[in-house]
């Protein structure tokens, strides 16, 4: 047995038992989502509306389409500012007890990146929670900014916890394992629940839903809606295995949507017309790169993606915790603020913990100008 195949049956092993790494799906279980009109049964995963994204994307990219740009546009020639040098103003903690009082409207804390503490109509649900040391299945990569505003330990009540596709950033390990022996509903993509399965949360608790399923709670109304991205754990090879979604939630008297992680495309455009107007928008705004264009919006097309919603109001997010793009950290708020006012839309740009009450007044400031170090 030679070197080479003990080194690669070594690494097959260590990334199959390894936990982070979750588990796709399989058995009856991957039978059942194949019936999926979004699953191609040939290449034997998840698409896209526009078939083929990945590969249009991969072939467009190739470093010899343009190897002076690929060679100026990437992380180890990047002189922008990806990090901050000094932490970020917070509210810490938040003030949890504001923020539980009895609601007819929408209250809501932004940790950081895409987790955030939503109170609509006194139902609590938690999205994309992240509280991790870092958003990698290794805590020393892809690190935090800073600690959280609050600890996993110091939640309140939380009634459902919302998850828009498998990515670290968006799914994390821990935070699931913590929360799994509290009485919370979790809420999915198809596919994704298998992670949730691996890490011992029981099946009584899991719900997936397919792009424009419903599921209906007492009180609330969870859609499930397209997003053009991908997904995976361990690298593109293995994914596109689970689905990617956005989430329109709904109450009697009040509604907003979550846009997960996105490129922009036409179903912004559908999920307005079949579910809007939204009294809030939670925007995909980071992360962006005119290489992957497809897979998150870039700052003038997050503002459009609102007005094709009928947002009333948008908050940016997907930015301003984890440095996963070459854009200066501050450039998602910066630039969104600018294309927001052009196009009419109340843009608003809460610290990290503050709470935001949509049924009052509420003061925000330019604060990321403070921790600008150009």
């Amino acid at each position: 047995m030679n070197k080479f195949f003990l080194v690669t049956l070594s690494s097959f092993l260590f990334f199959a038992s390894c936990s982070q790494f979750g588990e796709n799906p399989s058995g009856e279980h991957l039978e059942e989502i194949k019936k999926s009109p979004n699953y191609d049964i040939e290449k034997n995963k998840f698409k896209n509306r526009i078939e083929n994204l990945w590969d249009q994307m991969s072939e467009k990219d190739s470093f010899w389409n343009n190897p002076s740009e690929r060679i100026s546009n990437n992380y180890f020639f990047n002189s922008a500012e990806t990090v901050p040098e000094n932490d970020l103003p917070e509210v810490k903690p938040p003030n949890i007890i504001e923020f539980m009082q009895p609601t007819e409207s929408i209250k809501f804390i932004w940790f950081g990146h895409s987790t955030l503490l939503v109170n609509i109509n006194n139902i609590i649900v938690l999205i994309d929670p992240v509280f991790s040391e870092a958003a990698a299945p290794l805590s020393f990569i892809v690190k935090r900014f800073q600690p959280p505003v609050l600890e996993l330990y110091d939640l309140p009540r939380i009634d459902y916890v919302l998850i828009s596709h498998d990515h670290y950033d968006h799914l994390d390990m821990d935070t699931v394992i913590y929360l799994k022996g509290k009485d919370v509903k979790f809420i999915t993509p198809l596919g994704v629940t298998s992670h949730l399965k691996r890490w011992g949360v029981n099946g009584s608790k899991m719900f997936e839903s397919d792009w424009w399923d419903k599921l209906e709670f007492e009180g609330i109304t969870f859609i499930c809606t397209p997003a053009q991205h991908f997904s995976g754990r361990i690298g593109t090879f293995f994914g596109f295995k689970t689905l990617w979604a956005s989430w329109v939630v709904k109450t009697e008297s009040n509604s907003f949507y979550f846009s997960g992680d996105s490129g922009y495309d036409i179903h912004y455009k559908e999920i307005g017309d079949k579910n809007g107007p939204f009294d809030l928008v939670f925007m995909d705004s980071g992360s962006y790169n005119e290489r992957w264009r497809p897979l998150h919006n870039m700052p003038e097309e997050a503002v459009r993606a609102v007005l094709d919603l009928k947002g009333k109001v948008t908050v940016p997010i997907g930015w301003g915790m984890f440095n996963l793009a070459m854009h200066d950290w501050f450039d998602p708020v910066e630039k969104g603020e600018k294309y927001a006012e052009k196009h009419g839309i109340k843009f608003l740009t809460p610290k990290l913990g503050q709470l935001v009450s949509m049924d009052r007044q509420n003061v925000f400031e330019k604060w990321w100008k403070y921790s600008i170090n150009k």
